[in-house]
C-alpha cells in the first residue's frame, strides 16, 4: 500500500500524463473552434515518430521537437482543409487521418529503418539525477523541457480563449459560426489558425512519449489520443478540467505499473490493467450529464 503513496507513483503520474495531457489541450482548442477532432490519435503517433526520425538524423532533440510540433500542424491543417473547405464530414477526416498516421509511420519505418516494429534508439533529453529512487524520477520528470511546454500550453489556454481578441474569435466561431461571419470575420481563417495552435500541442505529447522510450514503436499512441479526446468531453472544454482528467488516467495507468510486481501472480492484476479503460468508458457514460458541446460544434458559416 505505501508504494501507491510514493514519490514513484507521483513520477510516475505525471510522466504518464504529459501525452493524454497534450492531446486533450489539442483537442480544446479545436473543438472550442467548432471542429471535431477525433485525429489526435493520429497526430500524436505523427508527432512522435517525427520527433524520432529528426532525432535520430540530427543527433537533436530540440530540432527532433521542433519538427513534430511541425508535422502536427500540417495534419491538424490538412484536417482542417478537408472539413472547412472540401466539407468532409470531420468524423470521416478524423478516421482518415488516424489511419493514415497508422499507415505513414510504418511506411517510414520500413523506409528508414528496415523494420516493421521499431526505430533504433535515440538520445532524447536526460536533465536530472539518475538514480532508481522515487526523488529521483520525480526530479527527472520535472525538469523535462516538453513537461515546461506542455505545463505552458495548460496555463496559457484558458488565458488566451478568455482574454483575447484571438479567443474570442475562437470561442465565436465555434459557438455560433454565422453570427461570427456576419460580422466580417473569416470563421474559416479562425478555425484553421486553431487548428494549427491544436496540432502543435498535440503533437508535443507525441514527442514526450517518443523521447520517454527513447525510440519509436509502431502504434505507440495506443489509444491516448482517444482517452484524451474523452478527458476533453467530460471537462467541459476548459484545458484545466481537462489536464486534471489527464492526470487522472495518468495516475491509474501509473497504479499497475508500481503494483504490477506485487500483483502480477493474481486475478487482481488483470483487473488493474483495465483501470484506464473503465474509467474512460464511465466517463464517456457520465459526459452528457455534466457537460454538452458548444453549441456551434460542426457547423459551417459562408465566407
Amino acid at each position: 500500500m505505501s508504494s501507491i503513496f510514493s514519490l514513484t507513483m507521483l513520477a510516475e503520474s505525471i510522466r504518464i500524463a504529459v501525452p493524454y495531457t497534450c492531446a486533450a489541450i489539442g483537442g480544446v482548442w479545436a473543438e472550442r473552434a467548432g471542429v471535431i477532432q477525433i485525429g489526435l490519435e493520429g497526430i500524436l503517433l505523427t508527432g512522435a515518430f517525427t520527433a524520432v526520425a529528426v532525432t535520430h538524423a540530427t543527433n537533436s532533440p530540440t530540432l527532433g521537437l521542433v519538427a513534430a510540433i511541425g508535422a502536427g500542424i500540417a495534419l491538424s491543417l490538412g484536417h482542417g482543409q478537408l472539413t472547412e473547405r472540401a466539407r468532409v464530414h470531420a468524423v470521416i477526416s478524423g478516421i482518415a487521418l488516424n489511419l493514415f498516421a497508422l499507415a505513414a509511420t510504418r511506411m517510414g519505418l520500413r523506409a528508414l529503418y528496415d523494420s516493421a516494429s521499431n526505430s533504433p534508439g535515440i538520445e532524447a533529453y536526460r536533465f536530472g539525477p539518475t538514480g532508481a529512487t522515487g526523488g529521483a524520477m520525480l526530479l527527472r520528470v520535472l525538469a523535462d523541457p516538453v513537461f515546461f511546454l506542455a505545463l505552458a500550453a495548460v496555463a496559457a489556454t484558458p488565458f488566451l480563449l478568455q482574454n483575447t481578441r484571438f479567443g474570442l474569435r475562437v470561442r465565436a466561431a465555434g459557438e455560433n459560426p454565422v453570427a461570427t461571419a456576419s460580422v466580417g470575420i473569416s470563421v474559416t481563417r479562425v478555425r484553421l489558425t486553431a487548428l494549427a495552435v491544436s496540432g502543435a500541442i498535440c503533437a508535443l505529447g507525441g514527442a514526450h512519449l517518443a523521447y520517454d522510450q527513447q525510440r519509436f514503436e509502431s502504434g505507440m499512441s495506443a489509444g491516448r489520443g482517444f482517452i484524451a479526446l474523452a478527458a476533453v468531453v467530460v471537462s467541459g472544454w476548459r484545458a484545466g478540467r481537462a489536464a486534471l482528467a489527464c492526470l487522472a488516467f495518468g495516475m491509474l495507468e501509473a497504479l499497475q505499473i508500481v503494483l504490477q510486481d506485487e500483483v502480477r501472480k493474481t486475478a487482481i492484476g488483470d483487473l488493474i490493467q483495465t483501470l484506464p479503460y473503465v474509467a474512460t468508458l464511465l466517463v464517456l457514460a457520465l459526459a452528457p450529464r455534466r457537460a454538452g458541446a458548444p453549441e456551434g460544434l460542426g457547423k459551417h458559416a459562408a465566407d
